[in-house]
């Protein structure tokens, strides 16, 4: 799979914050974003899931140079690395790939509990439609569309929302071929 598993890099030399403060700065992130759109909390995925896009986009490169991984045969190895290295890295947990499509172009992360982006959150009843960590979604698309693979990056269960576990679905659509400049 690799030249380190996930947690021999978390355990190295990687730089970490207190994951407290990385809750709290999250949540006020959110906080002001609800201020900003006054609760329209599609408005808001929108915006978690942009901002999820921009950093995935510049955060493969720093996985990539991490890891050492070789370029993945397959989505499922790359759904298979993503939970097993990719959240580990940066999130220190690994969610759990389940439910594959028969195609072997959807399945889900099943985030465990606690989320560390959720743990000191309570979603008011009014909020039923706000993806509290919808910024994973944007960061995982961003992340797998700089490896070539255009992707649906969405939730679907949510334990804030009441529902029994965090589910997100990743949905391969199309590999983007290799683009050679003019």
């Amino acid at each position: 799979m690799s030249k380190k598993s996930g947690d021999d890099i978390w355990k190295g030399s990687v730089e970490k914050i207190n994951s407290e403060l990385f809750t709290l700065t999250y949540g006020s992130l959110v906080s002001q974003l609800c201020r900003d759109f006054q609760n329209n909390y599609q408005e808001v995925n929108i915006q978690l899931d942009k901002m999820g896009y921009n950093i995935g986009l510049r955060l493969i490169e720093e996985f990539l140079a991490k890891t050492g991984i070789r370029r993945c045969s397959s989505f499922k190895e790359t759904a298979d690395i993503i939970s097993k290295l990719g959240f580990k890295l940066f999130l220190n947990f690994q969610p759990t790939v389940e439910n594959w499509s028969n195609d072997n172009k959807i399945c889900s992360l099943i985030i465990p509990e606690p989320n560390p982006l959720t743990e000191f959150v309570d979603l008011p009843p009014t909020a039923k439609d706000l993806w509290y960590s919808q910024i994973l979604c944007g960061v995982l698309r961003g992340a797998l569309q700089m490896v070539q693979l255009d992707c649906d990056v969405y939730f679907v269960k949510d334990v804030l929302k009441g529902d029994d576990k965090t589910e997100m679905k990743l949905k391969l659509n199309k590999i983007l071929k290799d683009e050679v400049p003019v």
